[in-house]
């Protein structure tokens, strides 16, 4: 019965670990836990990643980067740059899963196949 369940659902290990992750960010110490947060949203808007498994590595390395940044006591900007867009824009190109655009390129390509065709 979980098999059909989670199929729907997605993996109910991978919704786990995001949440033992998305915990691990939470409670950091400022200004990191705020930073991890900010960054956090802007890939859940911008990244389109619909892969589980892509996502629960990413936001595990999230977490990861900012527990070290603050044993280290790095400063925020130290990280970031002085363009956190350009920063956050190249964390999530690392993590190359399926993405939510994925679907409709194969949509539009073979739209395009087709017309093809008919057109001969």
């Amino acid at each position: 019965m979980t098999n059909w369940i989670e199929n729907v659902t997605g993996s109910f290990g991978e919704k786990k670990q995001y949440k033992q992750n998305k915990a691990r960010i939470d409670t950091l110490p400022e200004p990191y836990s705020t930073t991890a947060k900010a960054l956090l949203r802007y890939f859940t808007y911008s990244s389109g990643i619909t892969d589980g498994a892509t996502l629960v590595q990413m936001v595990g390395d999230l977490a990861d980067l900012w527990e070290r940044a603050a044993v280290d006591g790095t400063p925020v900007r130290e990280i970031v740059g002085e363009n956190p867009v350009e920063f956050a824009e190249a964390f999530v190109e690392a993590y190359t899963g399926k993405q939510w655009i994925d679907k409709e390129r194969a949509r539009l390509t073979k739209a395009i196949d087709d017309a093809e065709r008919e057109q001969s």
